[in-house]
């Protein structure tokens, strides 16, 4: 089972030691960005007996869903959570570890298709689930309903 760690109740004034913000709007912003690192911590912290970091994992997932079928490093930048990493750079790390095979594309000598091999699939079912665990045991702080609440809010900021 995993090892429930100690959730702040601390408000994000306390945690940052910054009195006042200029506006809701300001402190909304640098919560959300000191919320997106904390569970950063917690999602590397999970994955770090896997010896691949969040980015690598994304792929590994996003490989897994397409069920088989190749992926070019383009859709896997398309679909990446974390649109700043370099996929080609990722991909060659999972190739490294024996996680992904890259195969020159028949149709496109130019294009290179990457799938997911029987390692990298079997170490991303086991990750996941240890990711979602200690993702859920960390946001149990909310209801079903804030959570829903907190999803609509945060879609409706991206607009």
């Amino acid at each position: 089972m995993y090892k429930h760690i100690f959730v702040s109740t601390m408000k994000i004034e306390e945690e940052i030691q910054q009195r006042k913000f200029k506006n809701e709007y300001q402190k909304a912003a640098i919560n959300l960005i000191f919320t997106a690192s904390w569970l950063d911590k917690i999602n590397s912290d999970s994955l770090k007996p896997y010896n691949i970091s969040i980015q690598q994992f994304n792929i590994l997932r996003i490989l897994r869903g397409l069920a088989g079928k190749p992926a070019s490093i383009k859709l896997l930048t398309e679909r990446m959570l974390d649109k700043m990493s370099n996929a080609s750079r990722l991909v060659e790390k999972l190739k490294q570890k024996d996680l992904v095979d890259r195969i020159a594309c028949p149709a496109d000598r130019r294009q290179v298709d990457i799938f997911i091999t029987k390692k990298g699939l079997a170490l991303v079912e086991e990750a996941s689930l240890k990711l979602e665990e200690g993702i859920e045991s960390h946001m149990e702080a909310l209801s079903k309903k804030e959570a829903e609440q907190l999803n609509a809010l945060l879609d409706q900021m991206r607009g």
